[in-house]
């Protein structure tokens, strides 16, 4: 017989599974391609977490591999002595989310480590914010970004607020290799760990808190003002996370006219309104355009179900719409960093930006004019950060002014 076979009967056996999971497994008995798919490996774990689809197997996203994979976090956290300081966790509106971050929550609990969960889903930048802010070791955001419906990952971060570095991912997946996934989990009741002070929910207050560092980050508060009673902007958060606080901070920096995408603005799983939530494909901007039309916009933004990729289309000089790519974005906002900086006589020394290496050099060049240094990385926002962390760490002086990634990602400021 196929090892994956055993492995199949070892989940169907195991007490862990629901009379509902091993329904679905008894399901697939008779296909062994599906057996040998979900059964043959384990979903591998690397420096951007887990990502896959949602079904009862091994190499696929429950509860079990959740937990499995915390497992492995919670073990490498405790082997660095960081357990008091704790995790942080949020999730987005992807079926499921909430549960698997509970599930992490309780394993975290189970092994002594304090845990900070979010009362309901929340962008992916503002649980790298909360785990800076409470002095966290490391962050979990339940969220296949931009992925089909059909799909849920797990983003791990660091206590710089970037995702796993490389080393400490190989030493989380190692343990998840060598644990058994049902054996050797610890788990604890939520509303126990809740009492024993294990867990603690977080909501509105960090909510504002956040709120309040971005709007600190304007480099011309004075612009939104100047075009405020003409400009107008239509929103949409394609069913996810941005659906609350890209409202209240567009508003809270002095946005009078914004319009939101209403079948949109329905947390939803599903996805019902697009085939994919991606914001680099037009075809997700249909109903954003729409209202566009209908209320004399120029502009439509839309963000990923975990708000951590921006889109923009624009209309063009014949009234129809085109996509601002990431690479033009990312020069434009170098560009508009820099001119706001020196028409308000506040350039601040040495400054630098940092960009992938697949990424336009447009954004060098306007960075070399204006003698402001540019940073090549990896892709992956982690390398922005380690710059940024670098600089801090060494006391090097040196003003962060913007990271991005052609793939729709700019990262403002440090915070």
């Amino acid at each position: 017989m196929k090892e994956f076979w055993n492995t199949y009967y070892k989940w169907l056996d195991a007490e862990a599974l629901t009379d509902a999971e091993k329904a679905e497994l008894r399901g697939i008995e008779n296909d062994e391609n599906e057996v040998a798919l979900r059964f043959s490996s384990a979903l591998s774990f690397g420096t951007a977490g887990l990502r896959g689809t949602m079904k009862t197997g091994l190499n696929a996203m429950n509860v079990h591999t959740v937990a499995h994979a915390t497992q492995g976090l919670a073990n490498l956290i405790v082997r660095e002595g960081r357990a008091k300081d704790g995790v942080a966790i949020a999730c987005d509106s992807r079926l499921n989310s909430q549960t698997f971050a509970e599930t992490a929550a309780c394993v975290l609990a189970a092994n002594g480590i304090k845990v900070y969960l979010f009362d309901s889903l929340r962008p992916t930048p503002e649980l790298s914010f909360a785990l800076r802010e409470l002095g966290c070791v490391a962050g979990i955001n339940v969220t296949a970004s931009h992925n089909p419906k059909e799909y849920n990952g797990y983003k791990a971060y660091w206590e710089d607020g970037a995702q796993l570095p490389p080393e400490h991912a190989d030493t989380v997946a190692a343990e998840i290799a060598r644990l058994d996934i049902f054996a050797d989990v610890k788990k604890m009741d939520l509303d126990a760990a809740r009492n024993a002070g294990l867990v603690t929910i977080i909501g509105e207050e960090m909510d504002e808190k956040y709120l309040s560092n971005v709007a600190a980050q304007a480099v011309n508060p004075d612009a939104v003002a100047a075009v405020a009673d003409e400009l107008k902007i239509v929103y949409t958060p394609l069913h996810g996370t941005g659906y609350r606080l890209v409202p209240a901070i567009l508003k809270r920096v002095g946005l009078k006219h914004l319009y939101t995408v209403d079948e949109q603005m329905v947390i939803d799983g599903n996805f019902p309104t697009v085939k994919k939530p991606n914001p680099e494909y037009p075809e997700a901007f249909v109903l954003g355009i729409e209202v566009a039309n209908k209320v004399g916009s120029d502009l439509v933004i839309a963000t990923d179900p975990d708000a951590d990729r921006v889109g923009v289309m624009t209309r063009t000089p014949d009234g129809s719409f085109a996509t601002i790519t990431g690479n033009q974005m990312g020069a434009l906002l170098v560009d508009y960093i820099i001119t706001a900086y020196k028409e308000t006589n506040t350039m601040p020394s040495n400054p630098y930006v940092v960009k992938s290496i697949v990424t336009s050099e447009l954004a060098a060049k306007i960075c070399a004019a204006n003698g402001v240094k540019m940073h090549n990385v990896l892709t992956g926002f982690k390398f922005i950060g380690e710059v940024i962390k670098n600089h801090e760490e060494r006391g090097e002086a040196g003003k962060f002014l913007l990271g991005f990634e052609e793939s729709y990602g700019y990262l403002f400021a440090g915070y």
